[in-house]
């Protein structure tokens, strides 16, 4: 039967995809990120909370983008359970506030109850923080289910055993220097029509759209596997954050990480262009096997990186195909891209970039 709906209906879905697929649109990115914000600060709670925060005191694990599926072929997050849960335990220990950032769940391609039955072990570590009320559960465009369908929050407490408020974003608010700081986190799907529009839309695109490509195994392009739509959509998260003042914008949605505006290999490419000027011929050497090494998962780069301002940030992911895990830390009065290596046994956390985040105050 499948097959058959599959030859039927393939060209009309991918006909439709087209039409209404989840171009980056500046302005719709932009009036989205404004209004989400400003909706936070002016009525904390609805949209988003508003934390008040001590950034050499409390601590913030920020990971995206899981995509848990049901542990068939097609779960992407099978590979990196061992890394988030390696992770999860870390962070438990340390006492580390964790905001889930969206796509925790991959309710595209599964029911809940699936997702539900494959992670039972996932769900237990989650729930350790939510015990310490530090879990901040924000929905992406993947699980987009757990802001619009009435059973949600039920479903929720049978997974974590209490209430769990879900969330568009959240706002971070610190003081650095004697100037307030706002760390404005959200997933980064703002602005797609398809997951962004209207309650009609985005009711049709998470209970009826996404199941249907889901059963047909039809899957068109989005931005976190389409390499020029990646691009774009941080480019446009980059620009309207320059354009805000003391704040940064953290978010996940396209799986790449970004640090400082600038993705991994952008910044491996500004240090090659700061060892060559030092005629460091061991630290070129050493760059230029890393270069190597990402531009097999990511081959974007900015030729304007060197005049890029500190104003975004991305997690990355937790369903890479090597196992391997990113996400961005707070701790100390640092902002950090970290990632949990796979191939170490147990699961190993490296620090791939750091930065003082009295540092981002322009």
């Amino acid at each position: 039967m499948r097959t058959l709906l599959q030859q039927l209906l393939r060209k009309p879905i991918l006909w439709l995809s087209e039409k209404f697929s989840s171009r980056p649109d500046k302005d719709r990115i932009y009036h989205a990120l404004s209004k989400l914000y400003n909706d936070i600060i002016e009525d904390p709670g609805k949209k988003g909370p508003f934390i008040p925060i001590d950034p050499f005191r409390d601590r913030f694990i920020i990971f995206s983008d899981q995509h848990k599926g049901n542990r068939n072929g097609a779960d992407d997050f099978v590979a990196s359970e061992k890394s988030y849960m390696a992770a999860l335990e870390y962070y438990e220990q340390k006492k580390f506030c964790f905001i889930a950032l969206g796509d925790s769940e991959e309710l595209w391609e599964n029911l809940f109850w699936q997702v539900k039955k494959a992670y039972a072990n996932t769900f237990e570590a989650e729930r350790r923080f939510l015990e310490r009320k530090a879990f901040i559960k924000i929905f992406g465009n993947h699980d987009l289910y757990w802001a619009n369908d009435p059973l949600a929050s039920l479903e929720l407490r049978t997974i974590y055993g209490s209430e769990v408020p879900i969330y568009e974003g959240a706002v971070l608010q610190m003081e650095v220097k004697g100037k307030p700081l706002h760390i404005f986190c959200t997933h980064g799907h703002q602005g797609d029509s398809n997951s962004d529009g209207s309650w009609f839309a985005k009711f049709f695109i998470a209970r009826i759209w996404a199941p249907l490509q889901a059963f047909l195994r039809i899957n068109p392009n989005e931005p976190s596997n389409d390499a020029y739509k990646k691009t774009i959509h941080n480019e446009i998260m980059y620009q309207w954050s320059a354009t805000q003042q003391n704040m940064i914008l953290i978010t996940g949605h396209t799986h790449q990480p970004v640090f400082e505006s600038l993705t991994h290999l952008e910044r491996l490419h500004r240090k090659m262009k700061f060892a060559e000027s030092q005629q460091d011929e061991d630290a070129l050497a050493k760059i230029n096997d890393e270069i190597k090494k990402y531009e097999r998962r990511f081959d974007t780069l900015d030729e304007d990186y060197t005049k890029i301002v500190p104003t975004y940030f991305n997690t990355g992911c937790c369903c890479y195909s090597d196992g391997d895990i990113t996400g961005i830390e707070l701790e100390e009065g640092y902002i950090r891209l970290i990632k949990w290596q796979n191939k170490a046994e147990p699961p190993s956390r490296i620090i791939l970039e750091e930065r003082l985040l009295a540092d981002l105050i322009q």
